[in-house]
Parts: C-alpha cells; structure tokens; sequence
C-alpha cells in the first residue's frame, strides 16, 4: 500500500482498541486521515483531528468535531493547552523530525491525568531483519517500516528509554500485527527466528498508553 492508495487514510485500526483508556471526554488525534478511527471510541466525547493532507482532512471534517489542517509543529500553538484528556497517534510519530521535541511538548495539551495511545513501528520486526541480515539490505519503499517518509526508528527497548526519558508512565504496551506466515515452511522459519532473536520481532508495531509522571 502506497500513500496514493486510497486506503492508506482510511484505516480503521481496531488492533488498537484494547490500548484506549476507560475514560475520555475530549479527543485528540494527530495524523488523523479521514477519520475512521473515532467509530473505535463508545463513550460520548468531543474529537478533534489533525491530519496534514488536505483531501484527507476535509473528509474528516465530515466525521469529527474540528479538523486542523497541518502537522503537530506547523498547529501546535492552535491546540488548546490542558485540553484534552486522551491524544492518540497511530503511525505518525516516526514521521516526525524531533520526536523528542514531540513528546515533550505534547504535555501542555494534556490534561492532568490524560493519556497519549500511540501504535510504533518496530524495526526489529522479523521481515526487516530478513531483509537486512539475509538479504544484505535496507531498501526505502512507499509504505511500510523502512516507509521513504520515516525519520525514526524504534524498537521495543529504545521506546521505553525515550519515553523513560520524557518522564511518561507506561500503562500499556503490546506488540501488535503479528506475522503469520502464509504457509507452513515460512510459519516454521518464523518460528526458529523468533525463538532466537526475540518474541519482540514477531510484531509489526507496538500499541502504547502512556501518560506524564
């Protein structure tokens, strides 16, 4: 799946479900496409959305309270301070050139005792290390965890040392979107791979709850 696809904003991401916070009542979610994500939340709440494509965001506008227009650093100063009780970025925070600068600054939005939900990409995942210890490479592509648009790169135990660092609690934290292999010689490999380097590689992402300490 590309960015063109018209998929790539319209992902409704119910793996992240389980990683939501009993209680909400105003929602922020940055790199919010056209907004799908909201039919995931079941209690009443107001839900703002900021997505940087423009065709995204208006169909978003459609679905959600109030939709700016924009990435985190071009909007934040239009983002109302203590604000908001959970913010949730599915995929977005490896796309950032400071994550560091993100995860600090995003403390001001948050209300006292609010959440950041956020889904990562590991690069520990068992189809990267193919790529790079067998197949000798660490090629760039549309989409995915070596995506062209991507500026960081995490793993399980480097996550937990940057949000250690931004002094956050850590709730939650699953890996989700496990491999499967689509036969059984390639479920076997996994298998031996896995047992080896770590049940961390197995998982595509990490889901994360999070709040400041």
């Amino acid at each position: 799946m590309t960015k063109n696809s018209s998929t790539y904003y319209t992902q409704h991401r119910k793996e992240m479900i389980p990683a939501l916070p009993k209680h909400y009542t105003t929602v922020l979610e940055i790199g919010c496409g056209e907004g799908r994500f909201r039919a995931n939340l079941d209690l009443p709440h107001e839900y703002w959305g900021l997505e940087p494509v423009r065709r995204a965001a208006e169909v978003a506008g459609e679905k959600l309270d109030r939709v700016l227009i924009g990435t985190y650093t071009e909007q934040m100063d239009a983002l109302p301070d203590h604000y908001f009780d959970l913010i949730i970025c599915n995929d977005v925070i490896e796309h950032m050139t400071d994550h560091d600068f993100f995860f600090e600054t995003i403390k001001a939005k948050l209300k006292k005792g609010g959440t950041l939900v956020a889904s990562i990409p590991n690069v520990r995942h068992i189809l990267n290390l193919y790529e790079l210890l067998v197949k000798k490479d660490w090629e760039y592509k549309d989409a995915g965890i070596l995506d062209r648009t991507h500026f960081r790169f995490f793993t399980r135990k480097s996550l937990l040392v940057i949000l250690a660092r931004h002094q956050y609690e850590v709730e939650y934290l699953k890996g989700i979107n496990g491999y499967v292999g689509d036969s059984f010689l390639k479920r076997l490999i996994a298998f031996v791979i896995i047992s080896i380097m770590g049940h961390d590689t197995r998982f595509l992402q990490f889901a994360i709850r999070v709040l400041p300490k």
